[in-house]
Order: structure tokens, then C-alpha cells, then sequence
């Protein structure tokens, strides 16, 4: 996820909503879709060099990870303009690897399990199937997690200077927009650690790292509250916080459950799509953010409360 808080007047933000979101629409591709032409700070990205040399890439893969930089993909994945409680204007993004991080994983997951069915490793279910440390096929699955883990970073400051450059066409005389506050954060990774006097490999699943003084986001969704915050450093949660609402029904049961006009109504007062497509990314799928935030005072502090005002979904 990465945040941005800008300079620019509310006021003229919320009167060009409508022209601002289509022109991000226009810049930022969605769901499975890439870059038709990759302009040159996309093809200037020094993890291109070092993609090569990781097992299982292809010219193939190559080809779309650098097309889908950039991109935005879809599910949760989202562009949003928000207001703060003080009506300062925020640039908010969700995405991540992309196609090949999914690629990537997958076939490193096959590959545990390929070993494990050979070794004498006794294990309940090949899901949990792992790759042991000090082993070339480890050492290859770490190279790839991280070099992943740089794209992720990589495309959303990407995304970040196009709707950047779109606000500015659009209200700020084509002038650059500042950058007030920046917040750029990985969740659903592993990072190498010390916790408790011990190096150890953690893996925030559903977090965000919230070491001391740390700026993370934590969203709710695409009708409700999100939140700026700084990590308090809580050791018991391994400098942990969560990453955002999260589901409290499954996408076929949200289908199931909610209308078009419950759609409407429950994302009154912000410019998105209101079709069925993203009916499974109704607020009522999700759980109580403030609920959420009210469980994990002892892990963050609040720095800024968002409001959206524009959401754009895969």
C-alpha cells in the first residue's frame, strides 16, 4: 500500500472528481491488464538486471512483469483520492507483484512439494509444504521473494507519479504536486528479523511491519474510514498491526447478499463504479474498521483518519 498527502484544495479536487477519475482510469490499467507502450521509467527500473538472473523467469514472464508495471490488477486492489478529518487531500494505492509474484510463488510452492513427497519429512498435509534454510532451492526462493518484493514497492510508486501527474493536469496548472507525507508499505511478505534476541523469518500475513515510529495504512474499504498510523513498537505482536478491515464474508456470499442499490447506497458520496463487478467489494463485506483500529490501540497510534471521495477498483 503506499499514501501520499498533498497541498492541493479540496475543494477543486471534489469539483473535477469526476474528470480525475477518468483520466486515472486512463493511466493506470486494471485487472489482468498491462501497458500497452512502457514508458521510460518503467524500462529504467534497475531490477530488470537483476530479474534475469532468477530461476524459473522466462522471456514470457519477463515481458509481462515489465508491461504490468504500473498496473493496478483486481479483487481488493484499489486508487483512491481521500480527505483527512483536516480537508487535506491524500493520494491512497493498494497493489502488488503482479502476475509474476504469483508466478513466482506458485511454482516455488510446487517445487516444496515435489521435495517433500521424496523426503522422509513427515507432514500433514502437503499445503504446508516448505523449502529448508541453507538449501540452493531456499536460497533461489529467498532471491525471488525479495526481487518480488522490490516490483511490489516499484509499481506502486509508479502508480503513485501517474495520478500524481493527473492531478496536477487536472487542478494544480500542471504543476508538480508536492508530497507532504509519504507512506510506502509491504503486507502478505517475510523479512528476516530479530525478535527476542533471536534472528528469526517473520511473515506478516494480513500486516503491516509497525516497528517504533513507523508509518503504516490501514484501509476499510471502499465506503468507509481508513487510517494513517505510526507503529508503537509492540514486541508481543512481533512489531506487527493488521493491514486493514478485512473480509467478514467471502466474495460468492457478498454476490449473494447485497444489491446494486445496497451498492449505491453504501458507497453514496463516492465517485466509483456501481456495478455488479465489484459488488463483492461492498463495505458491508468487510468487518468494522473502527472495531478493528479499537483492537490494536496497543500496536499503533492514529496520524491522520481518511475519508474517500474517489475509488477505483480492478
Amino acid at each position: 500500500m503506499m499514501a501520499v498527502k498533498t497541498p492541493l484544495n479540496a475543494q477543486l479536487v471534489q469539483e473535477k472528481i469526476k474528470e480525475i477519475r477518468r483520466s486515472v482510469e486512463r493511466s493506470i490499467p486494471v485487472g489482468h491488464y498491462g501497458n500497452k507502450n512502457i514508458n521510460e521509467r518503467v524500462l529504467g527500473f534497475s531490477g530488470w538486471d537483476i530479474v534475469k538472473e532468477l530461476d524459473y523467469v522466462d522471456k514470457e514472464l519477463l515481458q509481462k512483469a515489465q508491461a504490468q508495471l504500473g498496473s493496478l490488477g483486481g479483487g481488493n486492489h484499489f486508487v483512491e483520492i481521500c480527505l483527512d478529518s483536516e480537508s487535506s487531500v491524500w493520494v491512497m494505492l493498494h497493489s502488488g507483484s503482479r502476475h509474476i509474484g504469483k508466478n513466482l510463488a506458485q511454482r516455488y510452492m510446487n517445487e516444496a512439494k515435489k521435495l517433500l513427497k521424496t523426503s522422509s519429512e513427515n507432514i500433514p498435509d502437503l499445503d504446508l509444504a516448505y523449502l529448508k534454510e541453507d538449501t540452493k532451492e531456499f536460497d533461489s526462493y529467498i532471491r525471488a521473494l525479495s526481487w518480488c518484493q522490490e516490483y511490489a514497492f516499484e509499481n506502486r510508486k509508479e502508480m503513485m507519479a501517474r495520478v500524481l501527474k493527473d492531478l496536477s493536469f487536472a487542478i494544480n496548472n500542471k504543476e508538480p504536486v508536492k508530497k507532504l507525507i509519504e507512506v510506502n508499505c509491504h503486507h502478505n511478505y517475510a523479512a528476516k528479523e530479530v525478535h527476542f534476541g533471536r534472528e528469526v523469518w517473520v511473515t506478516r500475513k494480513g500486516a503491516v511491519r509497525a516497528q517504533k515510529n513507523d508509518l503504516g495504512i490501514i484501509p476499510g474499504s471502499m465506503g468507509t474510514r481508513s487510517y494513517i498510523v505510526r507503529g508503537l513498537g509492540n514486541e508481543e505482536a512481533f512489531q506487527s498491526c493488521s493491514h486493514g478491515a478485512g473480509r467478514k464474508m467471502s466474495r460468492t456470499q457478498a454476490k449473494k447478499e447485497f444489491s446494486l442499490a445496497d451498492l449505491r447506497s453504501q458507497t453514496q458520496g463516492v465517485e466509483c463504479r456501481k456495478d455488479e463487478g465489484v459488488i463483492d467489494e461492498i463495505p458491508g463485506a468487510y468487518k468494522d474498521i473502527d472495531k478493528v483500529m479499537e483492537n490494536q490501540k496497543d500496536l499503533v497510534e492514529v496520524v491522520a483518519t481518511l475519508k474517500q471521495i474517489m475509488c477505483i477498483k480492478g
